[in-house]
């Protein structure tokens, strides 16, 4: 199968140049340097990257209006988003996100754990899905083998942080302004136990600015994006770069059942 055929239509988009509240965030991703042991993985100038750039643009198109919550990780996995561009997306889910996306022709791997259990958890998930994302956005790797992760590097983390924060801001005015995003009515005296769904949800105040970032540019038309980092290797990322986030478990090495459980206090709040 050739680059740019996939599971439904297979015809490019050009959301690259057809979502114009994005275009910041495109030039913030296209300005990230790559170390030797980093792969690109939205060159435009490689099939691959062209790819994952273009896979990158549909699901933006498809679930980046109206969210209310950015979920950040830490970094792309060689098993899932350096396949096909979208985040905690292995090849395995490719096919199900409910809109066409391109199938990389040479996949290195065909699924990922915490692809999978993202991608349940947030099944049931009512109103906007949340958008996610990370915090390095291209693939670091323990060299010379691709096929491998590696923690990025802080100054890698504060290279990205300005996607994050571009990709923020158009969340922040890519639909009608409304409600502040859900959180938890304030608790006190309660536990804040990371292992209690509800101790979970009493972390999440409703007029706190935590997990809440005022991008650059917050006045009238934006809206209110939670940011929610996954795991807290994450957390730290994000507060080197100066993005304040609640966490949730990783769903990785036993982190399923938590994870999911405080996916679904996210919403409860």
């Amino acid at each position: 199968m050739e680059p740019g055929s996939g599971s439904g239509s297979g015809q490019g988009l050009g959301l690259d140049q057809g979502q114009p509240s994005f275009a910041r965030f495109w030039a913030a991703l296209d300005a990230v340097p790559v170390a030797d042991d980093a792969e690109a993985l939205y060159d435009p100038s490689t099939p691959g990257g062209r790819l994952r750039r273009e896979n990158l643009s549909r699901y933006l198109a498809h679930v980046g209006t109206g969210a209310d919550t950015l979920l950040v990780a830490e970094a792309p996995g060689w098993r899932g988003m350096t396949n096909t561009g979208i985040p905690f997306t292995s090849m395995r889910e490719l096919g199900s996100l409910g809109f066409d996306t391109l199938e990389p022709p040479e996949p290195t791997a065909p699924w990922e754990a915490s692809s999978r259990v993202v991608h349940a958890a947030l099944q049931d998930w009512s109103g906007p899905l949340p958008v996610a994302w990370a915090i390095f956005p291209h693939h670091p790797f323990v060299a010379p083998d691709r096929l491998t992760n590696r923690t990025p590097r802080p100054a890698e983390v504060r290279a990205g942080a300005p996607v994050a924060l571009a990709l923020l801001e158009a969340l922040r005015r890519s639909g009608p302004p409304g409600p502040a995003a859900p959180g938890a009515p304030d608790a006190p005296g309660a536990a804040a136990r990371l292992g209690s769904a509800d101790a979970f949800a009493a972390q999440l105040p409703r007029n706190s600015p935590r997990g809440r970032v005022s991008a650059e540019g917050d006045g009238a038309g934006a809206r209110p994006v939670r940011v929610v980092a996954v795991g807290r290797k994450a957390q730290g990322a994000l507060a080197l770069a100066g993005i304040d986030a609640v966490a949730v478990r990783h769903p990785a090495q036993g982190g399923a059942a938590q994870f999911t459980e405080q996916v679904r206090a996210l919403q409860r709040g």
